[in-house]
């Protein structure tokens, strides 16, 4: 069997797996992971792919979690090459997903080999966690799997997710949490009319405009020392009919909190009603919940995988909670010690995405060195 990384990486990337389709991807991993034993299950909804797989029935269970969907590839001519023929340029090996994250997922697969054929009676089990609507609505993914364990009470011990975290160089930084995601869409409701007549109307622009602006300057915590404070955005204003001598009706305001463990997302929306009812406002409010905020203290999983980077490349990773949402926020729901790690991450979700070839064979390493000290002996 050939247990190179980037050989298994450029045949994912090959593979036009624009997110929700999975173009096969799952099928490649579980054709490299059957001759090893371990058993498979595919929870599957909607026009998502989803794998469970795992070797083992004891604990502690090590996951390894990604996706195999990708966004789409944009401007055609953007692209120096076709971003699902995958070539290597200067080092870099390009293509839609090499970064973000097939890389990540032959460096699972391949470590997954190479610590099985060394360790055939390791200790615990591995499980794989693979969907294909990571980088869509997620709605059907990775949360589905979750659900489907958590019914049967199936918890899992470690997970390690492939997402690309470092920055400058493979190994300089470890996701141990994520912000939690709260979106609101709020309607604000006045009166329409001729803006020759302000007194028969009721403007609900002007109405909000204070409520949003109190809650635009609203420190809603101080963070902690994981997290930085908690953001409030405004992302979208509509209102107006189009015509500049009528007042609306109703103006539509879409905003977002990224939010810390130092908040709730009850005690935000809470706090954002108390507001808009104590400027008076005649208003409708929809709340979606995007994920709960995660987070990994240091302990066996953190200090472990700070081991494994630092016995194959020697640099000393950071802690980060930066960036956006991730499945990890799922995974959390059964799993106590949840962190992310992958390669460099800064083309991803760009024209000519890539990844330094000379990273791919060090990723697989530190993947195997954190399975053989979680599981040894």
């Amino acid at each position: 069997m050939n247990t190179s990384p980037l050989d298994l990486a450029i045949e994912l990337i090959a593979r036009r797996s624009v997110t929700p389709d999975d173009a096969g991807c799952l099928g490649l991993i579980e054709e490299r992971l059957a001759p090893l034993g371990f058993s498979f299950e595919r929870i599957d909804a909607g026009r998502v792919s989803n794998l469970w797989t795992r070797r083992g029935t004891t604990r502690p269970l090590v996951c390894l979690a990604g996706h195999t969907d990708v966004v789409p590839p944009g401007n055609a001519a953007q692209w120096a090459s076709d971003p699902f023929a995958p070539i290597m340029r200067d080092g870099m090996l390009t293509g839609r997903g090499a970064a973000d994250m097939k890389s990540s997922l032959a460096a699972f697969v391949v470590a997954v080999e190479r610590f099985v054929a060394a360790r055939p009676g390791h200790s615990g089990s591995i499980a794989l966690l693979l969907t294909s609507d990571e980088e869509g609505d997620a709605t059907d993914g990775t949360v589905r799997v979750v659900e489907a364990l958590k019914a049967r009470g199936e918890t899992i011990d470690h997970c390690i997710v492939g997402e690309p975290t470092s920055v400058e160089r493979l190994g300089d930084t470890i996701k141990n949490g994520r912000r939690g995601s709260l979106s609101g869409r709020l309607v604000v409701r006045g009166i329409q009319g001729h803006v020759a007549y302000p007194e028969r109307v009721r403007n609900p622009i002007h109405q909000a405009a204070p409520a949003l602006a109190e809650l635009a300057a609203t420190r809603w915590d101080e963070g902690n020392d994981f997290f930085p404070p908690t953001s409030f955005q405004i992302s979208n204003i509509h209102g107006g009919t189009g015509a500049t001598n009528v007042v609306p009706d109703t103006v539509e305001i879409l905003f977002n909190f990224r939010f810390s463990t130092a908040s709730t997302a009850e005690g935000l929306k809470s706090r954002v009603l108390a507001v808009l009812d104590r400027h008076g406002l005649e208003y409708a409010i929809d709340w979606t919940l995007g994920g709960r905020p995660f987070l990994t203290p240091r302990g066996r999983l953190v200090d472990i995988l700070g081991e494994s980077i630092r016995s194959v490349t020697g640099i000393e990773p950071a802690l980060s909670t930066s960036g956006g949402t991730s499945d990890g926020r799922f995974i959390a729901d059964i799993c106590p010690e949840v962190v992310e790690f992958g390669p460099c991450n800064a083309t991803i979700h760009q024209a000519n995405e890539c990844v330094a070839v000379a990273d791919l064979e060090p990723l697989a390493r530190i993947y195997e060195e954190a399975l053989k000290r979680l599981l040894a002996p």
